[in-house]
């Protein structure tokens, strides 16, 4: 008996440390995900990612990279060596230029049933990325401080406003983008140069990301700034009381922003990178969507907390075909450098467009 006990002990023993082994290899793994800065800034990654890692028993490594246009830049120049994982943040605006690169993995997660398939159209029907939140682009100001706001495009670009906005810039910054490929929705092409043509002279400051922006408007050096139509439900909800914070969707339409998550081609984990997707799509990562990242979660079955009746809906919507956006976003980049920051007139750009 004695004899049988030493053996069982001993097997139990070297039962527990073949656990031990498991468990440390498994930990051993280390899931890169590239996210921008508001997604960790904000509390979103804090909220959620400690449940996955505890319930895969693993280690995730948030990398911030400014905005989603730099994170896009990054892993287009990591194309070769990737380092990443999964990608968070790629919206319906840097979609084409990511499918391009070819830095994206298709993956359609198993869970896919509980986000509404028009979101699944609009942002990227191939699931070279999926949805996990999204918005709409607004021009936000401080009630406190702004009793007038612009209704609309036209408006924005009154000499009252001179220096008065703060803008994303659209070759670094998702928001920045998003604001730019909305006019050119509203104005057509070649339309919308002329358009910002009367709009430089009331842009205040051209920021690399959102984060950046959203601090220098904050400290009220300017009045108006580029953001999100759910900003209002933010102010409210930080106050306890009616929002300091007003939005504006310009009357001509509101600029929908879908921001997707998806497998980084050559991942190192590909299938925990697959089991986060499918994470990230569940209740209990989209419930902390809207008081984190401030947007709407695309599950349909997270309800939205109260102060979300504060934010602002367009409507209508405006928007332009992925194919086309496809086609010429390299080239309205290119032309929006030259306008805003060479200089070149909309008739030098178009006349060196035409070759």
């Amino acid at each position: 008996m004695k004899k049988l006990a030493l053996i069982l002990a001993l097997m139990i023993v070297a039962g527990g440390l073949g656990c031990i082994s498991s468990n440390k290899e498994q930990t051993s793994k280390e899931l890169v995900v590239y996210a921008y800065d508001s997604f960790v800034s904000w509390g979103l990654a804090n909220a959620t990612i400690p449940k996955f890692e505890k319930m895969y028993n693993v280690k995730v490594k948030i990398i911030t990279v400014g905005d989603a246009g730099e994170v896009l830049n990054r892993l287009i120049l990591e194309k070769d060596n990737p380092r990443a994982d999964v990608v968070i943040g790629i919206d319906n605006n840097l979609i084409a230029k990511a499918i391009e690169a070819g830095v994206l993995e298709p993956y359609k997660p198993k869970n896919i049933d509980v986000v509404p398939k028009e979101l699944i159209d609009a942002l990227d029907p191939t699931y070279h990325v999926v949805p996990f939140d999204y918005g709409f682009i607004a021009v936000v100001y401080k009630k406190s401080e702004v009793s007038n706001p612009p209704q609309s495009f036209d408006d924005l670009t009154k000499p009252e406003w001179k220096k008065s906005l703060i803008v994303e810039d659209p070759r670094t910054s998702s928001t920045g983008a998003a604001f730019l490929l909305w006019t050119i929705a509203v104005y057509g092409d070649p339309g919308w140069l002329y358009f910002w043509e009367k709009l430089k002279p009331n842009i205040y400051q051209i920021t690399k990301g959102w984060d950046a922006g959203w601090e220098m408007w904050d400290k009220g050096e300017a009045p108006l700034f580029v953001s999100y139509a759910t900003d209002p439900a933010y102010s409210a909800y930080e106050s306890g009381k009616e929002p300091d914070i007003g939005a504006i969707i310009f009357k001509e339409g509101g600029y929908p922003q879908i921001e997707g998550i998806g497998l980084v081609k050559g991942a190192k984990h590909p299938d925990l990178a697959k089991k986060f997707i499918e994470f990230v799509l569940s209740e209990d990562f989209q419930k902390e969507i809207p008081l984190t990242n401030w947007m709407f979660p695309v599950n349909k079955n997270v309800q939205l907390p109260d102060v979300f009746k504060y934010a602002v809906k367009p409507d209508k919507l405006v928007s332009l075909d992925p194919k086309e956006i496809e086609q010429n976003y390299s080239r309205w980049l290119e032309e929006w450098t030259k306008l805003m920051i060479e200089g070149k007139t909309p008739e030098e750009i178009i006349k060196e467009r035409q070759g």
